[in-house]
Order: C-alpha cells, then sequence, then structure tokens
C-alpha cells in the first residue's frame, strides 16, 4: 500500500536530504495526527504540491506537530503532455464533482468556464469563495491520490476569456455530441501532426491540451462556432451523452492513455 501524503507550501523541501528531518506544522500535522493517527515508525510521504516528493518514517510526535525523517526526496517531472479541463459551470455540484475526479485520474489544471448555458454563475465575492473551493477540492483530491503535484485551479473565463485560453494552447478539444471524428483520432492526428514538428506553439517546454466540456445543456452553436474560429476541434467521445460531471474525467483517462501518460 502506498504512504499517506500530507501536502506542505512549495519549496520547503528544497533543503531536504537524506537522514534530514523535516517538521510538518499546522492543518496537515493535525490531520496526521488526530485523523490518520500516525505514530512513530510509520512511513509518510510529505510532497510540496510543486513535484517534490519526500519519502520518510515519523520521527516524532507533538501537538500540531509531526517530524518526519527524510529516507528520500525526488522531483516528480510534470508530463511532456500537460492536459487541462475546462469545465463549464454547472448545478448541484457537478462541476465541482468533475474537478475532483479528473484530478484523482491525473488532470493538471482545471479552469472554471463561464457558459453561456450555465445555470449557474459566479460574480463578485461569489466568484472569489466559489475559486478557493475548487481549489480546496482539487488538492483533497491530489492528496486522496498520492500525488506530488497539485493541479491549478486558474481564474475562470468567459467567452472571450476561453477564445483567447484557445488560440494559446497546443490543442484544444470540444467533447461534443454532434462532432465527427471520436476523441481517439483527434489526438492521434495531434500527436502524428507534432512528430512531424507541425503542431505549434508549445516551444520546449510541456504543450498543453484543452479538453473543453459544456454544462447541462450543452454547448450553444454560438459557442462551438467561435472557439472553432479561435483554433478548437470537436471530438466524439463516445455512443452516449455523459453528464457534464463524467465527460471531462472520462476524456482525462482516454487522452492519458493515447497520449502516452498512462
Amino acid at each position: 500500500m502506498s504512504n499517506p501524503v500530507f501536502f506542505t507550501a512549495p519549496g520547503t523541501l528544497d533543503q531536504q536530504v537524506p537522514g534530514s528531518a523535516f517538521v510538518l506544522e499546522g492543518a496537515e500535522a493535525r490531520h496526521a495526527i488526530t485523523v490518520k493517527r500516525l505514530a512513530v515508525g510509520e512511513a509518510v510521504d510529505i510532497a510540496d504540491g510543486a513535484g517534490k516528493r519526500l519519502t520518510g518514517t515519523v520521527a516524532a510526535v507533538a501537538p500540531g506537530e509531526l517530524t518526519v525523517e527524510c529516507l528520500d526526496l525526488v522531483a516528480e517531472p510534470q508530463p511532456a503532455i500537460r492536459l487541462v479541463l475546462v469545465q463549464a459551470l454547472a448545478k448541484g455540484d457537478r462541476d465541482e464533482l468533475a474537478a475532483e475526479t479528473a484530478t484523482e485520474l491525473g488532470i493538471d489544471a482545471v479552469i472554471p468556464w463561464q457558459a453561456e448555458r450555465s445555470i449557474v454563475r459566479w460574480k463578485a465575492e461569489r466568484a472569489a469563495k466559489a475559486h478557493a473551493k475548487w481549489q480546496s477540492v482539487v488538492t483533497a483530491a491530489a492528496k486522496q491520490a498520492r500525488r506530488a503535484w497539485i493541479p491549478e485551479v486558474r481564474a475562470a473565463v468567459d467567452g472571450a476569456g476561453l477564445q483567447a485560453a484557445v488560440a494559446a494552447a497546443d490543442l484544444a478539444v470540444i467533447l461534443h455530441e454532434d462532432a465527427v471524428r471520436p476523441l481517439r483520432q483527434v489526438l492521434e492526428a495531434w500527436l502524428d501532426s507534432a512528430a512531424e514538428g507541425e503542431a505549434a506553439p508549445g516551444g520546449d517546454g510541456p504543450r498543453e491540451v484543452l479538453l473543453i466540456v459544456g454544462p447541462e445543456g450543452g454547448i450553444s452553436p454560438r459557442e462551438v462556432t467561435r472557439l472553432c474560429d479561435a483554433g478548437a476541434v470537436t471530438a466524439l467521445l463516445g455512443h452516449h451523452v455523459l453528464r457534464t460531471s463524467t465527460a471531462g474525467p472520462a476524456a482525462t483517462v482516454l487522452a492519458s492513455d493515447i497520449l502516452g501518460r498512462w
């Protein structure tokens, strides 16, 4: 069984070496001590959410503090192709469920999208609170999945903002029931063009693929047209119409396999 994971701030593990001691404090330490009831000698991982993972054993337990002896410290690289879920806002927490499940399955970032047919609206104070809640949900899911990277929940976008994100991406795929080409075909064709040096931008860094999911009422024809004009392509995920909470995670699984991430 894999070790339980607890998060610390990015950069706090940089000076750790085998044999050194790291002190975990705050809410994560309290969770380790009072909920997980970790005891001296038990194995544990501490991750900084930005790829660094310390593997060690509990050396001491005190109120609000967990001291861990470092056995190993590794830096887990980001995948060469990053998957970004563009999730339309939806009612009944289905949008949060999509972000949570996609995180467990390996998504690298999430973009909340205020689609034309989104019933839920993020305005003023609610926007900041909702964004913070999404980031909390994603962080908890990353912890559950024992990930060293915490996916970033980027700023929410409207139609114009999403068009800009599409234009900047290496590939943007609209998951749409009226699409002709299946998602597998779209991704394989893009990989072939990338191998031939035709898939720009991206440079030498990680490439990004956007997976765009609409709200309960679907993506409007006008939105599809505008996004395609910005460079997006449509793709069919399967034979059945999936809920907004299901489509993103399903696409994440399929894309991770086709793109060689799994």
